[in-house]
């Protein structure tokens, strides 16, 4: 059973990922940036689910904040899935030390996959983006590139 904070200040993002959740995990949600950290200190999360644009903190900062307390010994380390908005932010995202990043529109099941991956330890890396940074390189080397 695991421990999951869902934080999106979209009530509609936290309820679709909440939807591919199993009904004997334990599901925080919150609605900002700074109500993540407090949740983790109230009671460790085996993943912290955060959605990249939320309000004033989104979830670059959040990851961010996170790492610092970590870092500190303020907190133990907690796994982060970032649920990004573009490609690009795949840059920022790793430079955060996520674990994991899916690029919204959001798969159920890459999702639950996602998820799963990240709470028993492991990483993910949403590989939808990867075609067209490929499609790029080659291009930019004269290759041909098959569509």
């Amino acid at each position: 059973m695991p421990d999951i904070i869902i934080a999106s200040d979209s009530p509609l993002v936290r309820a679709e990922v909440r939807s591919v959740l199993s009904p004997s995990d334990t599901v925080r949600e919150v609605d900002t940036g700074p109500a993540v950290l407090a949740g983790v200190l109230d009671r460790q999360p085996d993943v912290v689910v955060c959605d990249m644009q939320m309000g004033q903190m989104g979830g670059i900062a959040v990851c961010l904040d996170m790492r610092l307390e970590e870092s500190g010994g303020r907190i133990d380390h907690v796994p982060v899935l970032l649920l990004i908005d573009r490609r690009p932010d795949v840059f920022l995202a790793k430079r955060a030390d996520a674990e994991g990043w899916v690029v919204k529109p959001l798969q159920p099941l890459q999702l639950r996959r996602a998820i799963k991956a990240l709470a028993a330890g492991g990483r993910w890396e949403d590989e939808s983006y990867r075609p067209a940074e490929s499609a790029a390189a080659a291009t930019m080397s004269g290759l041909p590139v098959d569509d």
